[in-house]
């Protein structure tokens, strides 16, 4: 994500941060100055606002622990003034799997919600265990209610949070996915309107809440039906059949020459034998300009080649390239090269077929 910066990796997983995260801080400072005008009041604030994001983490980490269960990664979690988010590689197909990975955020706040209430039972002061101004709650009384409310509010079927995510697998149990994340979608986007217009005479968070649902809620449909046009595509509808090709043993100059001559960028490279045995993309080009200079070999600086059979479906090598590992996809009929395939020829289809259909 754009405009944050990595602070830590943890369970394998980077953590990042928002540049905007710390206007949260200023805003829950002024809040508690305002309420309480004393030093103490806002350190309080400031205190309870990083316990609530140290909860925030614990719940995407749930969800991203429960995906790594049925295989699937994630590439980073990102602290937002909002929220957390983490950024998975997929969500599970598998509509059954979509709700275990969905619920699991908000089970980490019912877990740590239960944990508090125990420790307020244990220590003999459970009080007023809710509060409704958690200006005039305890310290562990306010995270108890900030996770009950983190748990209830994530539920709210607003997709893409995970409350809509199960309305929109409970949905695919009964439809097609398309059609299911269009509800949930629609659902969302309707919530989003009326979370804007709380927010103008309440809360104004609620306005970036509302904005961040409508902007999800139309990327995830966007997406779904892009995965539906593509689905059951043959990679032979799409794929780039003029390129030209390296060897291990050329220099880089040649590589140079290819660059300029045309508008390829990433080049398979391949042995005297015809088998692909890496790519050199632009950005090792590059680099291998930079180290080793226009007579070093090919050879020397190649990565490992992605690749795919011609029997494969567009659908599924968007999802391999979308994963950022490579910008291009060897085609293979037979164990010999026969096309290429990245993500801007792959769109460039899409919008042929768009416009086939609006004619």
């Amino acid at each position: 994500m754009k405009w944050s910066a990595r602070i830590g990796r943890f369970a394998g997983i980077d953590l990042h941060i928002h540049a905007t995260f710390p206007l949260l801080f200023v805003y829950v400072g002024f809040v508690y100055w305002a309420q309480t005008g004393s030093i103490e009041g806002v350190l309080f604030g400031l205190a309870l606002i990083a316990v609530l994001f140290l909860c925030v983490i614990l719940h995407e980490y749930g969800h991203a622990l429960t995906a790594r269960r049925y295989g699937i990664g994630t590439r980073h979690i990102t602290l937002l003034p909002i929220g957390g988010v983490a950024l998975l590689e997929k969500m599970p197909k598998e509509p059954r799997q979509e709700i275990v990975v969905a619920l699991m955020g908000p089970a980490v706040n019912v877990a740590i919600a239960a944990a508090v209430f125990l420790l307020l039972v244990v220590t003999g002061r459970p009080g007023a265990l809710v509060e409704l101004d958690l200006l005039q709650a305890t310290f562990l009384q306010s995270v108890l209610f900030a996770n009950i409310l983190l748990a209830v509010f994530n539920m709210i079927p607003a997709f893409p949070m995970d409350g809509g995510r199960v309305l929109r697998a409970v949905l695919s149990l009964r439809t097609d996915r398309v059609r299911a994340t269009r509800i949930a979608a629609t659902v969302g986007q309707t919530l989003a309107i009326g979370f804007g217009i709380l927010g103008l005479f309440a809360n104004p968070f609620l306005i970036l809440i509302a904005v961040f649902i409508w902007i999800g809620a139309g990327a995830e449909a966007s997406a779904a039906e892009v995965e539906e046009r593509l689905h059951r595509q043959p990679v032979r509808r799409a794929m780039i059949t003029d390129f030209q090709v390296l060897s291990p043993h050329d220099p880089l100059s040649r590589a140079i020459d290819l660059t300029l001559a045309g508008t390829q960028k990433d080049f398979p490279v391949v042995d005297g034998f015809g088998t692909v045995v890496g790519v050199l993309p632009q950005t090792g080009i590059l680099k291998g300009l930079r180290d080793l200079g226009a007579e070093g070999r090919v050879g020397d600086i190649m990565e490992p080649a992605a690749t795919a059979d011609l029997s494969d479906t567009l659908s599924h090598l968007l999802d391999n390239l979308q994963q950022g590992e490579t910008r291009v996809i060897c085609i293979l009929r037979g164990g010999r090269l026969v096309g290429l395939v990245d993500v801007e020829n792959i769109n460039e289809f899409l919008r042929i077929q768009a416009a086939l259909r609006e004619r």
